[in-house]
């Protein structure tokens, strides 16, 4: 029998993300209504008093973003009786929350790896962006409460994002065509997905490909994706012990670290707000890691912790996909941090100075050792961040590939070709 999570209660937990209000902010404009909310609501509240303990705040300041055409115009869309839009505007549902009521981070503050180890454990899970000059790490505990973050990285102004729904971590520039834009959440779904907004035309756009679906200015192109992975923060603490991670001072009083979405990703349960059909070829909410080109490559989750390493030819090259333990779901536990293990993924482009090199997976690595696969032909020692570290190859650095470590409902209808390597 398929699990449900009651409609309500994941409304309310939903709510409870913009319940409490922001320091400084209006409360009438964060403010859920009481009356909306079932008894455990408030089980889903935001009293944590520690939620917001600044440590060592790093700069890291956010690209300037362009204003567009006079003032600010949010969703003018809703004031036309035809919008321009690609897809059916009924399949837009109310998540639950307004316009930016899950706010957004806007002016990020980091800290350093040391003292974000004082409140994430070995497998908090993080998401991360690695730039040319720089690492940032985005802990799930933070993103889970937010789901946007306006930064910069390498200077270059990006949006990075996480759906709860979809467990999808992405990234994307934020620039499109000269246009540099920040986003907002819009408080609705399309096909479970977050539906975000830019504030300098007020288009809408699925977060799952970055495409405009919504609006004139943009309608039909997409942002340009940037490789994300989800791993452990211990694991990241290994191999870029320099990198900056999102503090938990945000402006905003929330429970960092606890999950409003308890169970949500056990096998068996049906997406919120999702009116497509689940391809029954697996169960809706089964993991799998995607590669977002072409029609779509994915791997089950279960294959790839059975073999570790998973090598195929991807459109433009080919790939290697790794994964190894060490990273807890976010969506498991009540507490973020106590969810069951699903290990962490990376996957790379398979060559070096144009040659094809094949890994296997190092079975025994410890937390003292980062090397988690040596390639055959060397023997070199990689870790999950694609350098070697030691061998002939080491100080070698692997090009990412984007992939999204998602759930199967979510992957199918967006890719209905895909093909499935199970």
């Amino acid at each position: 029998m398929r699990r449900t999570i009651p409609l309500l209660t994941l409304l309310a937990v939903l709510a409870a993300a913009c319940a409490a209000a922001p320091e400084g902010d209006s409360s009438e404009a964060q403010a859920a209504d009481p009356d909306e909310a079932p008894d455990d609501a408030e089980a889903a509240g935001d009293d944590d008093a520690d939620a917001t303990v600044p440590s060592e705040p790093l700069e890291s300041p956010t690209a300037p973003r362009d204003e567009g055409p006079g003032e600010r115009q949010g969703f003018f869309w809703n004031q036309l009786d035809e919008p321009p839009t690609s897809i059916d505007l009924g399949e837009i549902l109310s998540g639950g929350p307004p316009p930016d009521g899950i706010p957004p981070i806007e002016d990020p503050i980091y800290e350093s790896v040391a003292a974000a180890g004082q409140w994430l454990v070995d497998d908090s899970p993080v998401m991360v962006v690695r730039g040319q000059t720089e690492t940032k790490v985005y802990p799930l505990a933070i993103m889970t409460w937010h789901e946007i973050v306006n930064d910069a990285i390498d200077g270059e102004p990006v949006v990075v994002t996480y759906c709860p729904l979809c467990n999808s971590g992405l990234a994307f520039s934020a620039e499109l065509d000269g246009v540099v834009m920040d986003f907002g959440t819009s408080g609705r779904l399309w096909r479970s997905n977050l539906v975000m907004y830019d504030r300098q035309y007020g288009n809408l756009w699925t977060q799952f490909t970055g495409e405009a679906i919504v609006g004139e200015r943009f309608l039909g192109q997409q942002l340009e994706r940037i490789p994300t992975t989800l791993q452990g923060f211990a694991e990241v603490a290994a191999t870029d012990p320099e990198a900056l991670v999102l503090s938990r001072d945000t402006g905003h009083n929330r429970d960092y670290g606890r999950n409003p979405y308890t169970g949500y990703d056990t096998v068996g349960n049906e997406p919120f707000a999702f009116r497509d059909e689940v391809d029954g070829r697996f169960p809706a909410v089964t993991r799998v890691v995607g590669f977002p080109s072409g029609d779509g490559t994915a791997v089950l989750l279960d294959r790839l912790r059975e073999e570790r390493v998973v090598a195929f030819d991807d459109v433009d090259h080919p790939v290697t996909l790794w994964w190894a333990p060490g990273q807890a779901s976010a969506l498991d536990t009540a507490t973020i941090d106590e969810g069951r293990d699903v290990g962490q993924t990376a996957a790379f482009v398979a060559e070096v100075d144009g040659e094809v090199l094949e890994f296997e997976p190092v079975e025994e690595a410890g937390r003292d050792d980062a090397v988690r696969v040596r390639d055959t032909r060397t023997g070199s020692g990689w870790t999950l961040a694609g350098r070697a570290v030691d061998g002939e190859l080491a100080g070698t650095q692997l090009e990412a590939v984007a992939i999204d470590d998602t759930f199967w409902f979510v992957w199918a209808v967006f890719k209905p070709e895909t093909q499935v390597l199970s």
